[in-house]
């Protein structure tokens, strides 16, 4: 069976599952924990990062390679078009959100985590020892927007990333005005991708993530509750209904969990 080594709440571990249930195929999800999770798996594979796919003896690495990996190896349902400029347009747009919506959806989701305690905690898969939940929520939101500002990450820059987050979600709104996909009238990665990738903005509906439930449908207040994005996120969650497979019986944890997260 393939092996998926990937963080719940990583979009690009997000977008190779989106991949895998799209395709019909069998996994096991390897959970690595920030730290000391990420030096084993650098002792397997020589990668820090995830996602990380495992096939057999060889380890695939990279979201966009695994993509294409997938698509050579399984063929079926597949991902990436054959004809020419559709198969340009797909690795473009897919390029593109994960250059812009997935970094900027990173940025938006540090400053929640920083200014919120309770959405801290509620963010850590529903699995995780009570022991190291308490831990996550006593950390100091301060502690972390020093984090932020020591990688770049400012208020300004934080800002700008969701200023840009937003024309972005209307940029994919009006591709879609005249078509069911991004591309033409059939689902290929550049749908996949831009629907994994919003998965930080607002939490799909169904029961996709190792979260608690009432954190589905939730997400930042200045986007997730914007009428200007309702369409995307109903195409969004159409993509989710149609080709991802929802978790088995997820209880969520006792106590209480935000609404949606506002970022001063």
């Amino acid at each position: 069976m393939l092996e998926l080594y990937q963080w719940e709440l990583s979009q690009f571990s997000e977008k190779v599952r989106l991949i895998l249930d799209y395709k019909g195929l069998e996994y096991r999800k390897i959970e690595v924990a920030p730290g000391i999770g990420q030096l084993e798996l650098f002792r397997l594979t020589g990668q820090k990062q995830v996602p990380v796919l495992k096939d057999g003896n060889r380890y695939i690495f990279d979201s966009t390679e695994i993509a294409k990996y997938l698509d050579s190896t399984y063929p079926d349902s597949p991902l990436i078009p054959t004809e020419p400029k559709k198969r340009a347009l797909t690795l473009l747009l897919e390029d593109w959100a994960d250059e812009s919506m997935g970094v900027k959806g990173r940025k938006a989701l540090f400053a929640a985590i920083s200014q919120d305690q309770n959405f801290r905690k509620a963010l850590l898969p529903v699995s995780t020892p009570d022991i190291l939940r308490n831990f996550v929520e006593g950390v100091p939101g301060d502690f972390l927007s020093v984090l932020g500002f020591g990688v770049g990450w400012t208020t300004d820059t934080v800002n700008a990333a969701i200023t840009g987050l937003k024309q972005d979600l209307e940029i994919i709104t009006q591709l879609l005005a005249d078509s069911p996909y991004l591309t033409g009238d059939e689902p290929t990665l550049a749908d996949l991708a831009v629907a994994s990738l919003s998965m930080l903005l607002k939490f799909p509906e169904g029961a996709y993530l190792d979260l608690p439930v009432s954190l589905r449908g939730k997400g930042l207040s200045s986007i997730a509750d914007n009428p200007d994005y309702e369409a995307f996120f109903a195409w969004r969650d159409r993509i989710y209904s149609q080709f991802r497979k929802p978790l088995p019986g997820i209880t969520p944890p006792v106590g209480n969990a935000p609404t949606n997260i506002n970022i001063d």
